[in-house]
């Protein structure tokens, strides 16, 4: 099972007879967007997946520390999420955009408070700068955060929408000059993974789910004084663009690598099962997009 919000049905999965790996994703019932009775199911799902499920699955030892409040640390396995290398792209999804290859930065999420979009945008926009500001996010003028973050927005701040093409993504991330990461709740997050694939340098929010993915490819702020600096200095300093690119493939190829992530979940299928390993040597690190 993937996520534990409709976890209210285990229960009757384990009366009959069945055997549950639940990825327990983030801890949802925390997340300030949510109003509390939405909270509270949550946090009522979260509890009886922990108990109603063999085994669960942490993507982040800080979330792995979490559910072994709710469980004891034998139940609990910690495997991240993937990605998959991007090493060549076109240019014209950046231009297309009036970006210049290599001088832009780019931010992909859902434009949500919780993420730092506010802060990112007002820390760029502070001074006029040779550079973009690219935001991939679905944006709703009926929405008051959107509107004010529009408002915020300088003249170099460009918002492409949400843009589901996995190609024009891959692209706008590979020839960007960092990814910028402001989410403040959370685990492993998959679009910080695949910033790492696509080689980039990360400017990334301070907390210690970031610090934990990012490692030594990203540099880290707390406050917009603190992501204004860390922005000019990654559009100044070539070298340490460099270096935290080669760190980033280093860590993306160390530590999400799909083939180890497959063979991580298939243990943990056969051991259940209690079935000997057969192996997955054949299998290509693709294959993860159907997991």
């Amino acid at each position: 099972m993937l996520g534990y919000n409709s976890a209210v049905f285990l229960p009757f999965l384990r009366i009959l007879g069945r055997k549950i790996i639940a990825n327990m994703d983030g801890i949802e019932w925390k997340r300030p967007k949510w109003s509390m009775p939405v909270r509270a199911w949550f946090w009522l799902n979260e509890w009886i997946a922990a108990w109603s499920s063999q085994r669960l699955v942490a993507d982040h030892p800080s979330i792995a520390d979490h559910l072994a409040t709710r469980r004891p640390r034998s139940r609990i396995i910690m495997i991240p999420y993937g990605g998959n290398p991007v090493v060549a792209a076109s240019e014209d999804p950046v231009l297309s955009l009036g970006a210049v290859p290599g001088r832009y930065l780019i931010s992909v999420a859902r434009v949500e408070p919780e993420n730092n979009f506010m802060l990112i945008v007002k820390a760029f926009s502070r001074k006029k700068r040779d550079a973009k500001l690219i935001i991939i996010g679905a944006l709703d003028d009926g929405n008051p955060y959107h509107r004010r973050l529009r408002r915020a927005a300088g003249e170099d701040v460009i918002f492409a929408g949400a843009i589901y093409d996995q190609r024009i993504v891959e692209a706008l991330r590979f020839h960007a000059r960092a990814h910028l990461h402001g989410h403040t709740v959370g685990g492993t997050n998959p679009s910080l993974v695949e910033a790492l694939w696509a080689g980039n340098a990360v400017i990334a929010h301070r907390i210690v789910y970031n610090l934990w993915t990012a490692g030594d490819a990203g540099v880290y702020f707390d406050s917009e004084e603190s992501c204004e600096a860390l922005i000019e200095q990654v559009l100044c300093d070539d070298g340490e663009v460099s270096i935290r690119r080669a760190e980033a493939r280093k860590l993306a190829a160390m530590r999400y690598n799909w083939t180890e992530i497959l063979k991580a979940y298939e243990r943990e299928f056969l051991s259940l099962a209690k079935r000997p390993s057969v192996g997955m040597s054949s299998r290509q690190p693709e294959e993860a997009r159907h997991l």
